[in-house]
Formats: structure tokens, C-alpha cells, sequence
């Protein structure tokens, strides 16, 4: 998969090139591309940004090198089809079915804002808009590496452990169940005995009750969305009795 970042730094994406995102794009399942507007640019300032019509403070990116760049962009993958996100406060929340979405691309641009937000006339050309909440960052580039992240590690090949990425919050709808490791009792606190009893099913049923258990914690409002059995319904009968 293909990810192309359009940001006035480019510089913040080098950490992608460590960990697992870095041994993914040595082994060619991922492709990541950072290029920023300001090569798009004709003066001698490579001026990406200018004063609001109506007045105000702050400055706004201009549409021309942000269109430059997304052409470039288009001609360098040879014409073939791109999926466009627009980095902004104002865009929908991301989320895990967000990702699960976007792994099923073959390519994602990421258009990264910067001060006081984008000329209105490049939202025309985006698919979609994303933010990561309700709060205001200096600029796009945070989300875009969030949802590099958050897309990447679902494509196969990419974590070490394949299971891991439908073994985690969120994956199923639900936070996810207390981890353990070594050593087996820390500062009074003991590893819980089903861990060690070595009974599977036991295990299985004991994690799913404390994820469920977690989230009406938590976060109850993700299990009015959640895809619950009969069994669930039970653990959480259960769960509540306790209470």
C-alpha cells in the first residue's frame, strides 16, 4: 500500500522509516512518500501561504501549490486512483472502522494543514475529511502519522504477529482485556491464577468477560454499537451482578 503525505515538513515523517513501519517499507508491503507543497512554488520565498480575504488573523494556504503537488502526486503513481484525506478539526472523528476502510486501499494521500487552515477551495478536491477529535493541533501532520499508523499495522505483513491486530481494543468493538507477563507477583499484586491454569476455554471466556467488563467501564457507550452474542449478554449480567 501506498502512502503519500502532503505537508510543509516533511522532516516529521522520518521516524517511519524505524520499527515495524520501517521493516514493512524495506519489505515493500508499504510505500510511504512525504513531499511538501513548497517545491510547487515559482518565488524566490517558496511561499505556500497568504492573508485572508475579509481580514483576520493568522495566514492560509493557497490552493495553487497544494494542487501542484497533488497533479505531481497522481503523475508519479503513473495516473492510477487515489483516495484523498483532508487532516482538519472540522472533518469526521477517525476510527478504527476508519482504518479497517482505508487498509483496503491501495493508496491513501494525506493533505497535512498548517496555520490558520486551508484556502476553502482545496476541500473540492479531497474524498474525505478526518480529525483525531475535538481539540486544535498546530498542524495536520499528528493525525496524518495516526492514521498512517493506525492503517498500516492492519495490513498483512506488517505485524510480526498477525493476531494481534483483531486481538486489540477497539478491534472488535470493545477495549481490550488485562495483559499480563512476568514475574508472576510485583509489588504485592499477583498475575490471576486463570492465567497460569493453563485451561484454554477458561482463559478465553475469562478474557472476554474482562474486556466487555472494561469497556461498560469505560467506555459503555461503545457496546450500544458493538456486535454482542448471547454469551456476552450473559458475561455482562454477570459483570453487573458483581457490581
Amino acid at each position: 500500500m501506498r502512502f503519500e503525505i502532503v505537508t510543509l515538513f516533511p522532516e516529521l515523517f522520518d521516524g517511519l522509516r524505524t520499527g515495524l513501519l520501517g521493516k514493512a517499507q524495506e519489505a515493500g508491503v508499504i510505500d510511504i512518500q512525504a513531499i511538501t507543497p513548497r517545491e510547487f512554488t515559482s518565488d524566490r520565498h517558496r511561499t505556500v501561504d497568504d492573508a485572508p480575504y475579509g481580514g483576520g488573523s493568522g495566514m492560509v494556504l493557497m490552493p495553487g501549490p497544494i494542487v501542484e503537488t497533488l497533479d505531481h502526486l497522481d503523475e508519479a503513481r503513473g495516473g492510477k486512483p487515489t483516495h484523498r484525506l483532508l487532516l482538519t478539526p472540522q472533518g469526521a472523528r477517525f476510527s478504527q472502522a476508519h482504518a479497517r476502510r482505508f487498509s483496503e486501499l491501495d493508496s491513501l494521500t494525506l493533505v497535512c494543514g498548517r496555520y490558520e487552515g486551508f484556502d476553502e477551495r482545496i476541500r473540492g478536491l479531497v474524498d474525505e475529511e478526518v480529525s483525531l477529535g475535538d481539540f486544535v493541533l498546530l498542524g495536520g501532520e499528528a493525525a496524518a502519522l495516526a492514521v498512517i499508523e493506525a492503517t498500516a499495522r492492519l495490513l498483512p505483513g506488517v505485524l510480526g504477529n498477525e493476531e494481534s491486530a483483531a486481538d486489540e481494543s477497539h478491534a472488535d468493538g470493545l477495549l481490550e482485556y488485562p495483559q499480563y507477563t512476568r514475574p508472576e507477583e510485583f509489588r504485592g499484586e499477583r498475575v490471576p491464577d486463570i492465567l497460569r491454569s493453563g485451561n484454554h476455554a477458561a482463559i478465553a471466556r475469562w478474557r472476554r468477560k474482562e474486556s466487555l467488563r472494561r469497556t461498560l467501564e469505560r467506555r459503555p457507550d461503545l457496546l450500544e454499537t458493538a456486535a454482542l452474542t448471547d454469551e456476552d449478554h450473559k458475561l455482562l449480567d454477570e459483570i453487573r451482578a458483581e457490581r
